[in-house]
């Protein structure tokens, strides 16, 4: 039981990291073109990330039970890979770089399920297609997204932005101002809402996880029966486990990712509120989209990719490409190194 203790402080010391390191995904943009002051931004950002968190469970689920083989999991490969996404975390926060809190957690759970199995590759689900032909695992889950939804949010971003400037051609600046300075408080709150709905859930799941594998493990049988709602025996995400959740990244949310926000909304484009609007609603209906569907998607390579595209589309100089390579960077390395950092931490306490 103490163990589980430890995974359960673990995940919700990671999804307040979450919550403080992806706040620049929702409030960046906003902050930048100055339609809301910092604190109003992360007020307005934790409130949408806590509807967001609330309303389903399909990301969990593939969390969970979706990517890696729970033969394989018990408590300490939970606790190894939570530990790896926070130091992943913490590092990449201290250097201002948004990289993915959720490949952190991938990462970590593919490589202390790797240690937990002694090396044994078929602990990880590369591809699986079920009875009614739906697709799970890595591959279609992770990897493909992984390099889709970037190219996504540039294209799609850097589309809406011509659009618009076609649109609104004739306009006065003022008047554009003036329409997407409201229109912006519109998609920040949506980018908050998708930005919930994915991330969240990916504590969700891990939690979830340890539930199902502490209760096979029988580490529940000594509870009281009133207190059966606390576990699972089932993959089931308790509604106990949504609130804690959805309230920890609500609170990491409102404590502000100051370094991030600085990179994401003042490094990377000098952006006005129609530009901020373009790339939020971009970002975010990507991140919803892939949130129905159960895709753990990194909603920070997809709002950096939103906010390069509608940069591009003024011009490419626009962007300035340095930043834009050290946060490359920071994603190419997320993955290998969180699932270097879970298989040694699974080898050192198993």
């Amino acid at each position: 039981m103490t163990l589980f203790l430890l995974v359960l402080l673990a995940a919700l010391i990671f999804e307040y990291i979450n919550g403080f390191h992806d706040t620049a995904n929702a409030i960046a943009t906003v902050v930048s073109t100055k339609v809301l002051s910092p604190r109003q931004a992360v007020a307005w950002a934790a409130f949408w990330n806590l509807i967001g968190a609330l309303m389903g469970t399909a990301v969990a689920t593939t969390i969970g039970r979706g990517l890696v083989d729970t033969t394989f999991v018990n408590l300490t490969t939970v606790l190894s890979a939570l530990l790896a996404a926070i130091v992943w975390g913490l590092f990449t926060w201290w250097l201002g770089l948004p990289s993915s809190s959720s490949h952190a957690l991938v990462g970590g759970l593919c490589g202390a399920a790797l240690g937990a199995s002694d090396g044994n590759w078929s602990a990880l689900k590369w591809h699986v297609i079920d009875a009614q032909g739906n697709h799970s695992g890595l591959w279609p889950k992770i990897v493909l997204p992984m390099f889709s939804s970037p190219l996504l949010g540039f294209v799609i971003g850097a589309l809406l932005m011509y659009l618009l400037i076609m649109a609104l051609h004739r306009a006065t600046p003022r008047f554009v101002g003036l329409v997407f300075g409201k229109a912006q408080l519109l998609s920040a709150g949506f980018m908050g809402y998708s930005h919930g709905s994915n991330d969240a859930q990916k504590t969700m799941g891990i939690i979830t996880l340890a539930l199902f594998t502490g209760t096979q493990a029988g580490i529940f049988a000594n509870l009281p029966t009133g207190l059966g709602f606390l576990y699972t025996p089932e993959f089931v995400v308790p509604r106990w486990v949504m609130i804690t959740c959805a309230l920890t990244m609500a609170a990491g949310t409102a404590a502000g990712g100051w370094r991030i926000i600085r990179t994401m909304g003042h490094k990377m484009v000098k952006l006005q509120p129609i530009h901020g609007f373009a790339a939020e609603t971009t970002a975010a209906v990507i991140i919803h989209a892939a949130s129905t569907v159960g895709v753990p998607l990194s909603t920070t390579h997809v709002i950096s990719t939103s906010i390069m595209g509608v940069g591009a589309s003024k011009r490419l100089s626009a962007v300035k490409w340095g930043v834009v390579e050290r946060i490359i960077w920071a994603w190419v390395l997320t993955l290998p190194v969180t699932g270097l950092l879970g298989f040694l931490i699974e080898l050192a306490i198993k």
